[in-house]
């Protein structure tokens, strides 16, 4: 069709030459598609077939074992020949021996239409279980335990995918339980086509169990106390694959290392005690993130960590933050020491400096600190706070400064499941208690506690609950509560707090003098703090989810709790770095309500 419209273009055209060459590119093309066309046809189906008298998993093992159709006519005649054989074998896998199968051939048509129709009959039924184990493995609970439930007994179905597990299984057991000389010394199966039965033989012989042998690694890379507490596992102990996994992954933890490799040297085997080479890759030695982003909370921001991950062999590191906001700028190090354990039990120094708002108040901090870090067996984080914190802020025409020394203790816990960003289920816990007194260094006397609670619960796939509520309170005389400095009193309001309401908004209010000798009312911390929070959401979509929640709560001193409540309703789309949450909450309590809009990124703990 093309051609006559090529020629029929080229005599109407005055330039035949020129015509020919600007039309060359389309034949080329016409031609390269032609080709494609008939190489696609080639490689066609020659054949198509149809399996009947079977269903489930005989159907589906048939289907595996023949394969696709054939796409030549080699292939189709080698297909017609083998299929028989195909099929039985993918019938004996399964314990049917005896099977009718007819094979119908039409080849009336270029393509062929095989017709398979298959009689499984019955099945060959195990009539025994032989399994013998030798050596030392006869002592270990371990076998005991695999062979009291074995994929395969006396009764079943012969099925030749669960005996070959049953193999796998004793041999892996032995390797991982460290009998590296084990073997099976009988492997058989007998099966009677006609008295439909097989009967199993498995005999395994473990050798001698081997133990751990000393551990060759760069003494330059990791230093002996901090290998020694990562250790899951003593020399001359007992082999076991498990303990040498937990062991590689307790130092790939650490992050002091871009890759852990820890392997036995089956080569060097002496006395049943098997070496061990653990290969050490330290990681970068500085790495920097940078990062941009925007809530209503803090408005635009721009961050930067830079990371020193591994300074020497004892394993220090260190981490600086950098964040830069019109509200909230921030600088903070932190300097970490393992002691005791580099996993369970760590030093961290902090030096932090940094400005927010508190109602009408604006604070800027200088704190030095320190914090020993201890992982409980019960999954709890044990922190002991030592903090100097110095801060400055202004009330109306009066400046005011104030130091406090903070001994404290936090406790935390984390438990989810799923996605880290955007968990399935889970319990955020964080518990702070601190005291400040005259005699220690500091301006007043005080008793300062808080807690935060977040609760994540999903049901039924699509449908998922957030509940979180915060409690806080700061004891301290009546006539000090003016000079309590904004950071450690509490505020509220905001995309973390009461939404519906703009960041820490909502404090207790108090009457100042301007400049001017004027009278205002400002809002500043309170000492009390109790916010609770329930929030619905539904997905809809795979990475999105719409939102119903309400908020109540209050910041307020003694004796002069005001209920601040909202409801709203939000979409969330569900990123790789969390939910990025767009949410409109109406500050229902409020004399004149408004609509308030908030916008973040981050899971709920």
């Amino acid at each position: 069709m093309q051609y006559p419209l090529f020629y029929k273009r080229a005599e109407q055209n005055p330039n035949p030459k020129t015509d020919t060459i600007l039309h060359l590119p389309r034949l080329f093309f016409l031609l390269l598609f032609a080709c494609f066309f008939v190489s696609n046809g080639l490689r066609a189906a020659t054949l198509t077939y149809t399996v009947v008298g079977v269903e489930d998993e005989l159907r589906a093992n048939v289907l595996a074992w023949l394969g696709d159709e054939p796409e030549t006519v080699a292939e189709r005649a080698n297909f017609v020949i083998s299929a028989e054989d195909r099929v039985k074998s993918s019938l004996q896998a399964l314990g049917y021996y005896s099977p009718d199968i007819e094979l119908t051939v039409d080849k009336a048509d270029p393509i062929w239409k095989l017709a398979i129709d298959i009689r499984a009959g019955k099945p060959v039924v195990v009539s025994a279980v032989d399994i013998q184990l030798s050596g030392a493995g006869q002592e270990d609970s371990a076998f005991d335990t695999l062979l009291a439930k074995p994929s395969i007994k006396a009764g079943d179905i012969f099925h030749h995918g669960k005996y070959e597990a049953l193999k796998n299984r004793l041999l892996v057991l032995g390797r991982t339980r460290g009998y590296f000389d084990g073997a099976l010394t009988s492997n058989r199966v007998e099966v009677s086509s006609k008295a439909r039965t097989a009967h199993i033989s498995l005999h395994y012989a473990s050798g001698q169990r081997y133990r751990f042998g000393d551990i060759h690694y760069d003494k330059e890379l990791i230093d002996v106390s901090q290998l020694e507490a990562l250790r899951t596992f003593q020399e001359r102990d007992y082999y076991d694959s498990r303990l040498a996994q937990r062991f590689q992954a307790n130092i790939q933890q650490t992050n002091f290392y871009s890759s852990v490799v820890f392997r036995p040297l089956l080569d060097q085997v002496s006395h049943h005690q098997v070496p061990m080479l653990l290969e050490l890759h330290p990681a970068k030695s500085h790495s920097f993130d940078v990062g941009l982003g925007y809530s209503t909370d803090t408005r635009g921001r721009i961050s930067m960590i830079w990371r020193t991950p591994h300074l020497n062999r004892y394993g220090h590191s260190q981490e600086t933050r950098i964040k830069y906001s019109s509200i909230n700028p921030s600088a903070q190090i932190t300097y970490r020491i393992p002691l005791s354990h580099p996993l369970n039990d760590r030093l961290a120094l902090k030096a932090r400096l940094e400005t927010d708002e508190y109602g009408d108040l604006e604070s800027e901090q200088h704190e030095l600190g320190a914090l020993r870090e201890v992982k409980l067996n019960s999954g709890w984080l044990r922190s002991y706070s030592l903090r100097a914190l110095a801060e400055r802020w202004d009330v109306g025409s009066l400046n005011n400064d104030s130091y406090y020394t903070l001994p404290g203790i936090i406790f935390t816990k984390r438990t989810a499941k799923g996605s880290p960003v955007n968990p399935e289920a889970g319990i955020g816990q964080f518990y702070q208690l601190e005291v400040a007194g005259e005699d220690v260094g500091s301006e007043i006397n005080l008793l300062r506690a808080y807690s935060k609670v977040t609760y994540v619960k999903s049901l039924a796939d699509r449908h998922r609950f957030v509940t979180r509520g915060q409690l806080g309170v700061v004891l301290i005389d009546d006539d000090d509560r003016a000079d309590l400095s904004p950071s450690l009193g509490f505020i509220a309001g905001g995309s973390q707090s009461l939404r519906g309401f703009s960041y820490n908004s909502i404090g207790h209010e108090i009457t100042a003098t301007q400049p001017d000798g004027g009278q205002s009312t400002l809002t500043t911390g309170g000492d009390r703090l109790f916010t609770a929070s329930l929030e619905y959401q539904y997905r809809f979509l795979e990475n999105w989810r719409a939102a119903v929640f309400s908020d109540y709560g209050d910041a307020f001193n003694k004796n002069d709790f005001n209920a601040h409540y909202s409801a709203g309703f939000g979409i969330h789309y569900l990123s790789a770095v969390g939910a990025l949450r767009a949410e409109i909450a109406n500050s229902l309590s409020e004399d004149d309500p408004s609509w308030y809009l908030h916008l973040n990124i981050g899971a709920e703990f």
